[in-house]
């Protein structure tokens, strides 16, 4: 007994051994093989994801497919679109498979972006069909007659199909079909439009640009009815493939103008612009360390309309709120909406407020600093400037610190929570700016002057244009401090010819000043009332440059 439970033992570790299945066991022929062919075919097509590297979606497609025309089987299409988009592993990446008048179809959408009672509507109305109705060709029928949607187009490569599906439409897949049938059924996510919180005026509209595309179109062609008013959708970056839009009216703009910038966003490639307009202005435009800003941004569809009008492009980035308007000067950089908003008199002593403003963030402090530094460079009629002691630190580390601590002071408020941003204000007031100059650490007139030019600095309208200018102060402080008063002169007038050397678009950054046109300065100085104002700036180059049919 013994010795024949011994040689069965030996057949069966024989038989695992060689691989023949035990049919005593209840095992089917052939099972193991299967098994063994399906683990082999797992680690094949696992060993193929990790050997694909493309670097856009039409490559993923020819990897996966050999091609990138849709295929006549759903279940290719579908497979497929597992390996490129994640089918079946991302949960909001839906395929829905149903038969419509005896034709099978495949729904394929992203499930956030699905506006669900237009869905529902479509899917509705196709329910009714039989296959009679698609008896003159089930693409012609689906497409010409039975979806009940406005926006409805064709496409026959799987890679468009996935990118429109990835922007928010719906693609419909039919078997026996290489074309596919795109709707428009996308909802995005948008907050309703408010007023900016870095423009605000007194009198004026309140709404203000969102974080979707087509919204903030709406609110500008909302103000411009004019039918030369253009939109040009690109897209930017292989992943993100986030839209680009440029606007201009065409028979107004400089077509050069329109021409660079399209270009120029066209050799971008990079793998995407998460963060919108910064990026997209830094990849097209600004590709140096230069701290003054090459364009003007602006969240208000009036400001925007306005440029339009005056010959300008303006280019806008979905998911941001401000658009980019081009070319800008630093005058431009300057104003602001609310002197447009009341009368000439009341505007232009506006805009000189608002010019001192910006003076004095520059040169109040690196002036004061000279003055008190070299008391042989005052006049008799400023003798009562200046410390009567000095303090216990040099005053160029005085106004170091205070810049740096306005600075820290500037960022905590962001990421303050409202009902505690005015105890913030409070003890930066009163337990380090009242407690530091009794303390002797630092002078009343620095914490003055200082508080001056912050206020000069954020009654900038542009708040790149405010940030610059701070840097440039530092600037002046350092060589005002090391070389006195040559020093000065030297710091200030670098800082000329660097504004001078920088170009808009290939326009001068300082125009109407250099190269000087006087009509166009006082326009700067003043704020012109609407009906003198019969031209367009120069500095655009307009093609129509008369604001008046018939006057010059």
């Amino acid at each position: 007994m013994m010795e024949r439970d011994t040689n069965e033992s030996s057949q069966d570790e024989l038989k695992h051994m060689q691989g023949i299945p035990d049919f005593d066991s209840g095992e089917e022929p052939g099972t193991q093989e299967k098994d063994n062919a399906d683990s082999s075919g797992r680690e094949s097509a696992q060993q193929k994801r990790e050997r694909e590297m493309s670097d856009s979606v039409e490559e993923s497609v020819r990897y996966w497919q050999k091609s990138d025309n849709i295929s006549r089987s759903l279940s290719t299409t579908r497979h497929t679109l597992e390996e490129v988009v994640g089918l079946g592993s991302s949960f909001d990446i839906v395929f829905r498979e149903m038969t419509f008048g005896g034709k099978k179809t495949g729904l394929f959408f992203v499930n956030g972006f699905a506006q669900s009672d237009v869905m529902v509507e479509i899917i509705k109305r196709l329910t009714y069909l039989t296959p009679e109705d698609l008896s003159t060709g089930a693409l012609r029928s689906f497409f010409e007659l039975y979806i009940p949607h406005i926006q409805v187009d064709k496409t026959e490569k799987l890679s468009d199909a996935i990118n429109k599906v990835l922007t928010g439409n719906s693609v419909l897949f039919l078997e026996g079909e290489q074309t596919a049938l795109v709707m428009d059924t996308r909802q995005y996510p948008v907050r309703s439009p408010e007023e900016p919180s870095l423009e605000r005026v007194v009198r004026g509209s309140r709404d203000g640009f969102t974080e979707t595309l087509v919204t903030n179109i709406t609110l500008v062609r909302r103000r411009l009815r004019d039918p030369g008013l253009k939109f040009e959708m690109m897209g930017v970056g292989r992943r993100t493939r986030t839209d680009v839009c440029i606007a201009f009216i065409d028979d107004i703009v400089d077509k050069t103008l329109v021409d660079s910038i399209r270009e120029k966003i066209k050799e971008i490639n990079i793998d995407g612009i998460p963060l919108a307009d910064k990026q997209l202005e830094e990849a097209i435009i600004n590709r140096g360390w230069n701290p003054y800003p090459l364009v003007r941004y602006s969240e208000r569809p009036d400001v925007v309309a306005s440029h339009l009008l005056e010959g300008r492009a303006v280019v806008f980035v979905d998911t941001s709120p401000s658009v980019m308007i081009l070319p800008t000067t630093f005058f431009d950089l300057c104003q602001h909406a609310e002197e447009n908003r009341q009368t000439p008199f009341m505007g232009t002593y506006l805009r000189w407020v608002r010019f001192f403003g910006v003076f004095a963030s520059l040169f109040l402090l690196p002036l004061w600093l000279l003055i008190v530094v070299h008391p042989e460079f005052k006049p008799a009629s400023l003798a009562f400037i200046g410390p009567e002691k000095q303090a216990e630190i040099p005053l160029i580390a005085q106004f170091l610190l205070v810049e740096f601590g306005v600075d820290l002071m500037r960022m905590a408020a962001v990421h303050t929570p409202t009902p505690l941003a005015s105890a913030m204000g409070l003890i930066a007031a009163i337990l380090i700016g009242d407690i530091a100059v009794q303390t002797g650490l630092f002078v009343n007139e620095v914490v003055l002057y200082m508080a001056v030019a912050a206020i000069g600095m954020f009654a900038t309208p542009s708040y790149e244009l405010g940030l610059a200018n701070r840097i440039v102060r530092l600037g002046l402080l350092l060589v005002v401090a090391i070389f006195g008063g040559p020093g000065f002169v030297i710091g200030t007038t670098a800082f000329i010819v660097l504004l001078t050397l920088r170009r808009s678009n290939n326009s001068s950054y300082l125009w109407p000043f250099i190269p000087f046109n006087a009509k166009a300065m006082a326009a700067v100085l003043l704020r012109v009332p609407v009906m003198t104002s019969k031209q367009r700036p120069s500095y655009n180059k307009p093609r129509d440059d008369t604001r008046m049919p018939g006057k010059k």
